[in-house]
This record gives C-alpha cells, structure tokens and sequence, in this order.
C-alpha cells in the first residue's frame, strides 16, 4: 500500500472546511437532528428518534474543541436537551445503540463544560444499554424481543458502544456497568472474528445453553464475505477494548483485524461496502469505513511503543489524505455533509438489507471524519 504524506496546510485546510459546513448546517439542525444518511448529497431534518442522531451533535463538540466558538456549545447543548428527553422518555431506545447516540452527544458535554443534564442522560442511556444484556450468553443483544430466539444475537458494532459503560463505571464505581463491558468484549472477541482476521458482522448465541451458534456478514455481501464497516468497527472497538483493560489479546486481535482490513484495500485506500470488492468494481465505495478505521489506528498508537505508533499514525494519515483528495466536502453548494460516498446498506443477492444510503453522506462518516482531523491536530481526549 502506497503511503501518502498528509501535510499540515491540506489538514488546516480540511478541518477549516469541515467546521465551516458543521457552522453553516446549524441554522437548520439546532432544533431538528440529521437524518442516518443525505438524498442527492444533502441531509434532511428528524426527530429524535434513530439510532444515528448522536454523531451530529458530537460533530458540533468536535467544532467547538477545534474552535472554542461559544456558537457550537450553545447547539450543542440545545442537542443535549434533545437527547435527556428522549432517554427520560424511552423513546426508540430499545436497542444497543446507546453508546452511538449518548457518547458523542452527552458524553462530550460532560467532559467539555460539565453539563449536568448530559450527565444524567448518559448515566440513564448505560442503564438503559444494560438491559439488554444477556447474562446466558454474556452478551448485549443488539435488537428485537429479548425472548426470541431469531433474535438472540449481537453485533460487531456493539464495541463501540460499550466505552458508554466503561464511563458510567467511572462516573458511579458501580462494577454492573464494568462487568457487563467486560464481558460482552469478551464474546465478542471470542465469537466474532473468522481464524483468518475477518470479522462477522452478527452473530446468534444459542438461547438455551448460552454457546455460540453462528455468525453472518448480514449487512455484507455475503455471509462468508466481510462488511468494509463491520471490519472498521473491530479496528476502532478493539484499540478500544485494549485501552480500558490493557489485555494483550486485544491488542493481537486489533492487528490480525487490521492487517485484512488493508489487506483488501483498493488503490486509494477507501473501501467499497465490501471487501470481496476492490479495484475496478463498479460497487459503491463506503467513505465512513476509512474515517472509522483512520480514529482507530489513532487511538492504538497513542497505546503502543513507538515504532508501533509510528507506523500506525501514517497509514491513519494517509488514509485522511485520500478522503480529503477525493471524498470531502468542499462548500455547502456541493453538499450539507462532510464526506461524500458512505454506504448505509447495500442490498445483494445473499442478503435481506434494505437498501439505503447508497454512495451518500452518512452521519456516522462526517463524525468520524471530523474526530480523525481532530486527532492529528490536537492531543484529544476521546469522547469514547
């Protein structure tokens, strides 16, 4: 893979653009939140009520660390609002995604001007994220009736959102939360990741007994192939797990998950939605998977020694200079996201998807865009 050099003017300029479009959209997303993904390359409003409305506040944090605008708190803090009622209200909360909406939304505001209702919300969102645990099995269920069968499943994602519990441990000492986190990295690391390094996108536990069933690609594009995002989640999540528990496991896995993550990279460094896809496929590209993977070669190298360190800070860079060339916003005439080619879902002949986001902005791939320019330009504290 051809390293490219990210040189300080094109970062400055990236992140002076990215601020500049997140400034512009709060005249229409202050109140209402983004909607999962763009029509035609520009976002409309939702309520609050999707499992992805987290990344655009925590984009607005993000504007603000860059900035210290007092414009991107006061929104910011409207969002907090937004999202104490929805927890206080269970509304559409009845998934694992609570890490994904009250991180980079309430989380962040606790850590940035210790606002108080985003601790609570946060606080209210692990309780929340822990009743779907499952203790037979030890894992968070990721969705559906917690007494079907067909549903007894996780998925990859869900190490991303298990720092929310980590964080509640500290904020509280209760071990519930940290035990629960604990564990569920543990299944995941156990289960989810094939002998070669690819990764399954969910997989089902055996209701009764608790053992591993199967695992599927679902959102891939088949059940033996490797969703490009699922592949980015096991990148991020385990630099994560590495972090909080210091297990040298994690740290193995982080690099066999990404050694076949660059393994199937096409010439620019940004992969389609799959990794059976790579050069001259006509298949959609899915920006947010390098945004994603960039933030969690970040993470691991401020835990590794330094050659390691090194080696990851460069392909994390070259992979922000790739999507700075060819896959950002430039100005609000183009488009009311920051990077453009995300895939959502993608539907196959071997999958059941329904086909969404496809070579759009998603909210997911702004975020984390914007969190990896915020990594090469300050010594960030993580939200996650």
């Amino acid at each position: 893979m051809d390293i490219k050099t990210l040189s300080q003017q094109s970062l400055d300029k990236a992140i002076s653009q990215a601020v500049s479009i997140v400034k512009g959209n709060l005249k229409q997303f202050t109140y209402d939140c983004q909607f999962h993904s763009s029509e035609n390359n520009f976002y409309k409003p939702c309520d609050n009520n999707l499992w992805t409305t987290g990344f655009w506040p925590g984009a607005i944090w993000l504007s603000y660390e860059l900035t210290q605008d007092p414009v991107f708190k006061h929104a910011a803090q409207i969002q907090v609002q937004s999202f104490k009622q929805r927890i206080e209200n269970l509304i559409e909360v009845e998934h694992h995604d609570m890490g994904f909406l009250y991180t980079p939304s309430c989380v962040s505001a606790w850590m940035l001007v210790k606002d108080q209702d985003a601790k609570q919300a946060a606080l209210l969102a692990a309780d929340q994220l822990c009743t779907r645990y499952q203790p037979v099995g030890e894992f968070i269920q990721a969705w559906g009736e917690k007494s079907a069968p067909d549903n007894y499943r996780y998925i990859i994602d869900c190490l991303m959102n298990v720092p929310l519990l980590y964080w509640a441990y500290e904020q509280t000492g209760d071990k519930t939360y940290l035990d629960i986190a604990l564990k569920h990295t543990e299944t995941t690391y156990q289960n989810s990741v094939r002998e070669d390094g690819s990764t399954f996108h969910t997989f089902f536990m055996d209701m009764e007994t608790g053992a591993p069933s199967y695992g599927s690609a679902c959102q891939g594009y088949k059940d033996d192939s490797t969703w490009a995002r699922g592949q980015a989640w096991g990148v991020y999540g385990f630099a994560l797990a590495y972090r909080y528990t210091k297990d040298e496991k994690y740290l193995d896995v982080f690099e066999r998950v990404l050694k076949v993550y660059l393994q199937f990279l096409p010439q620019d460094q940004i992969p389609y939605w799959d990794l059976t896809f790579t050069d001259g496929s006509s298949e959609p590209r899915d920006s947010s998977s390098a945004a994603i993977t960039a933030c969690g070669l970040l993470e691991m190298a401020s835990l590794v020694e330094e050659s390691k360190a090194k080696e990851y800070t460069a392909i994390a860079r070259s992979m922000v200079q790739s999507l700075i060339d060819s896959y950002a916003v430039t100005d609000l005439s183009q488009s009311n996201g920051l990077l453009l080619h995300g895939t959502y879902s993608k539907k196959s002949p071997y999958n059941t998807c329904t086909e969404e986001g496809v070579d759009e902005c998603v909210s997911w791939g702004d975020y984390f865009y914007l969190e990896a320019l915020t990594r090469l330009t300050t010594n960030w504290n993580p939200y996650w």
